[in-house]
């Protein structure tokens, strides 16, 4: 089979929005594909990231690769997905020279624990051969040296363990594997003028993708035969296997999750996935009282419409402590209180638990009152208490809104009001949007 190289703007998952790359989060992965059924990776790997590239076609003056959302910039993402698989040894990053600082800078911050950091070269393979090079300098015995080494752009932030693995096992079988994806649209050759020449038979023709693996062997030696040119002008590794070494690559279809952020509109993609993961699920505490509880039915019926699983405890203490690492957004709703004391005890367990660091989590404070004049007085004070920690929780990566439900005795208001918190708290999870932060709101 032969492999074109061209690429589809904006992804290979043809118009509209990127597929959705699943437990990516979580590292959780099924086993039921045919390939990967039955096999371990019981053998060292290892990865390379080159990240040194401008970023010229998103129109951005800071690469693509260190633009952040969620508070985060996209590398950091890619890099995770590497670090939650087990089997992955250590994770070379290739940047610029001007830009190690700043990737030394997201490492700390971010806590990434598999990273090494190494100066890219001024092309593409240049700075692939720098990492090579960099695992054949790694100080460790030879029964950890790499059998096999994963190439992958550091832009493409969603790749999933199973294909990872399917990546490595044919690579240390066949000393060379690839991603390739269908074509999207047909590919045509043009004159020195500008008009059409010929065009390829799509059904041919397959396009080129992340991950790649190669046995170290078969990846250092392609880099110590090739040429000048191909280090000027080549972007093709499993080229230079085939060319230099005679390893004619395994090829494997990968999931539509495998594209790559090269536009700034997919900047918005990879935040929405993102949002659309982290808010797959919720977690309401009650307190136990039973005016609260009153809310448990409406809440779970319009989360489940949502495709959102709402979960319910009184509390986050002893084994429903669990619940901070299971998901990333907690409703707690209080009875008749002014007191934020509540709300501050989870903003102290998310912190013991470090639940902040990678991803923002939102708590949501559901005040639920009596309509009496007195208490419609102190909401004013309460919406500055609000702010004022939601001010403090930010500063930790979290982000905190609240909604004021004012009971009431007439049935039809009550489930109106009811349904209203419901909505509000499902928009506050999908959106995450800091501009609300602090905010009180009425329902």
């Amino acid at each position: 089979m032969e492999v074109s190289h061209a690429k589809v703007p904006g992804g290979d998952s043809g118009p509209g929005r990127p597929s959705h790359p699943g437990l990516f989060l979580t590292g959780e992965a099924g086993k039921s594909d045919h390939l990967s059924a039955g096999r371990t990776v019981d053998f060292p790997v290892s990865v390379i990231l080159p990240a040194g590239g401008t970023g010229e076609r998103t129109g951005l003056q800071t690469p693509k690769q260190f633009c952040s959302f969620l508070g985060r910039p996209l590398i950091s993402y890619t890099i995770q997905a590497f670090e939650r698989v087990s089997w992955v040894q250590i994770v070379v990053v290739v940047v610029a020279k001007e830009n190690m600082d700043l990737m030394m800078d997201i490492i700390q911050r971010f806590q990434h624990r598999k990273v090494r950091v190494v100066p890219g070269g001024s092309t593409r393979h240049r700075s692939i051969c720098n990492g090579v090079m960099a695992l054949s300098e790694e100080e460790r015995p030879a029964a950890d040296k790499p059998k096999v080494v994963i190439v992958h752009d550091a832009v493409r932030p969603f790749v999933e363990e199973d294909f990872l693995r399917k990546i490595a096992v044919a690579a240390k079988e066949q000393g060379a594997a690839g991603a390739i994806r269908p074509l999207v649209s047909t590919v045509i050759a043009t004159t020195s003028e500008g008009y059409l020449d010929h065009s390829l038979e799509r059904a041919k023709y397959r396009a080129s993708e992340m991950p790649q693996g190669f046995t170290y062997d078969v990846i250092y030696q392609a880099y110590q035969r090739c040429t000048e040119s191909d280090f000027e002008f080549g972007t093709e590794c499993l080229h230079l296997a085939l060319q230099y070494c005679g390893t004619n690559a395994k090829l494997i279809e990968g999931p539509p999750t495998l594209w790559k952020v090269t536009y700034k509109r997919d900047l918005a993609a990879a935040e929405s996935i993102i949002k659309d993961t982290l808010a797959q699920s919720a977690c309401l505490l009650t307190g136990g009282l039973a005016p609260a509880a009153a809310l448990t039915d409406v809440l779970q019926k319009a989360f489940g419409a949502l495709d959102m699983r709402l979960d319910v405890i009184p509390d986050l203490v002893g084994e429903n402590a669990r619940c901070l690492l299971k998901v990333w957004n907690f409703i707690q709703v209080s009875v008749n209180s002014s007191c934020l004391s509540e709300v501050e005890a989870i903003l102290v367990a998310l912190e013991a638990a470090n639940r902040a660091l990678l991803h923002p989590p939102v708590v949501i404070w559901v005040n639920m009152s009596s309509a009496d004049e007195k208490t419609i007085n102190r909401t004013v004070a309460e919406s500055a208490a609000v702010m004022d920690l939601a001010s403090a929780a930010k500063l930790r990566n979290v982000l905190l809104y609240g909604i004021q439900l004012h009971q009431s005795e007439d049935t039809e208001r009550w489930e109106r009001s009811v349904m209203k918190v419901a909505e509000m708290a499902s928009a506050l999870i999908r959106d995450r949007n800091p501009a609300l932060v602090g905010q009180l709101l009425q329902a």
